[in-house]
């Protein structure tokens, strides 16, 4: 990606440039010779015979130029391996052209991330801004690496998951007044920018369909406590179960934070009882994989005896024909969502406007309805 427009000339007096009349072509150096040295501005006005100015504008796809003018300008840019001077551009705009993504190991390995990589690219397409992903360690505060950001400016703007309900990374970002949008709601009383699934809403169809199925009573393996969808996924259960008159429950000892195996152990455990869930909500494909293991084996064969709703992000978890229903969570589109979002704030748009939360759509998808 290339310099915004509104920093062209910046980068060319950064670069150590004088400021050249669009209307008057760049006359030092051999027209058309592939210089040494690191390329400049300059670098590619001399190639060409073009003014620095418009090698900025070009960079950028301003529309008002020729598009042969930009596309020679961009393929002699990519030749010679021209790259604006972010070190520059910050020192004499205060802008990086940046979005961080700050991703735990975990959420790569999902595919959550990649997904939402995915959708992010294509939003920041035919712009200025790089993506870059900041590594969130285990066994590290989510506050370190939004407190490095922040304070080094590493970044215009940042996004990050798994937002709680009084979120200090949320809270921390209003405070210093800095472009994010996060990848869940919370509870401040300041409007912020996020993207979100309707978790709530999915928890409440899952359980009417499990009613559907003839279950008498559900369950559920949540997040963590502090996260602020956990919450809407309880409201969604209760209410469904309560209006259709029957039991629910919330898997205790276990959250989707736990081992596979644990989940496994713990479905196994509380289908032995005679009081067990027979209809299971998931808020994730691997916790889904975890309930159905420990529900085959015991012999409460999935489709059958007990029933299961999932949702599901990528097109793998229906290879392994586990017999549940699932409710598709598009990442991708969330991705897409996140990055739009940011670049609008980013330029100036108010936080109230910038709020999306993706409905479940109720297709059954993974066998009859």
């Amino acid at each position: 990606m290339f310099p915004a427009k509104q920093d062209a000339k910046a980068i060319s007096q950064a670069e150590g440039n004088e400021t050249v009349s669009e209307d008057v072509p760049a006359i030092a150096g051999k027209r058309g010779a592939k210089p040494s040295g690191k390329p400049t501005l300059k670098t590619i006005a001399q190639m060409t015979g073009l003014a620095v100015t418009t090698i900025s504008r070009a960079l950028n796809n301003a529309p008002e130029l020729a598009q042969d003018t930009r596309e020679r300008v961009q393929k002699i840019a990519a030749e010679i391996g021209y790259l604006p001077d972010r070190a520059a551009l910050r020192l004499k705009t205060g802008r990086t052209n940046v979005i961080s993504l700050v991703l735990e190991p975990d959420e790569q390995i999902y595919g959550f991330g990649t997904s939402i990589v995915s959708g992010l690219t294509e939003a920041m397409r035919d712009t200025a801004f790089h993506l870059v992903i900041t590594p969130l360690f285990r066994n590290v505060s989510p506050m370190e690496p939004i407190r490095h950001i922040v304070r080094n400016r590493m970044a215009d703007g940042v996004i990050f998951s798994k937002a709680e309900s009084f979120d200090e990374r949320i809270r921390f970002l209003l405070d210093n007044d800095f472009p994010f949008v996060s990848h869940g709601q919370s509870r401040w009383p300041e409007a912020h920018p996020f993207v979100d699934f309707d978790n709530e809403a999915y928890a409440y169809g899952a359980v009417q369909r499990l009613v559907q199925k003839g279950c008498k009573k559900v369950s559920i393996v949540l997040p963590e406590s502090a996260l602020t969808y956990t919450d809407h996924l309880k409201n969604g259960i209760a209410r469904a179960a309560n209006e259709a008159g029957i039991a629910h429950e919330f898997a205790s000892d276990v959250t989707l934070q736990s081992p596979s195996d644990a989940i496994r152990n713990y479905v196994m455990k509380r289908s032995k009882r005679p009081d067990g869930p027979d209809g299971w909500v998931c808020a994730s494909e691997v916790s889904a994989l975890a309930v159905i293991g420990g529900l085959n084996e015991v012999g409460k064969t999935v489709g059958v005896l007990s029933h299961v709703i999932s949702k599901q992000s990528s097109p793998m978890f229906a290879q392994f024909q586990t017999g549940a229903e699932t409710v598709r969570e598009d990442f991708v589109m969330a991705g897409q969502q996140l990055g739009a979002q940011l670049l609008a704030r980013i330029g100036g748009a108010d936080p109230a406007g910038l709020q999306f939360i993706s409905a479940p759509q109720f297709s059954w998808e993974g066998s009859a309805t």
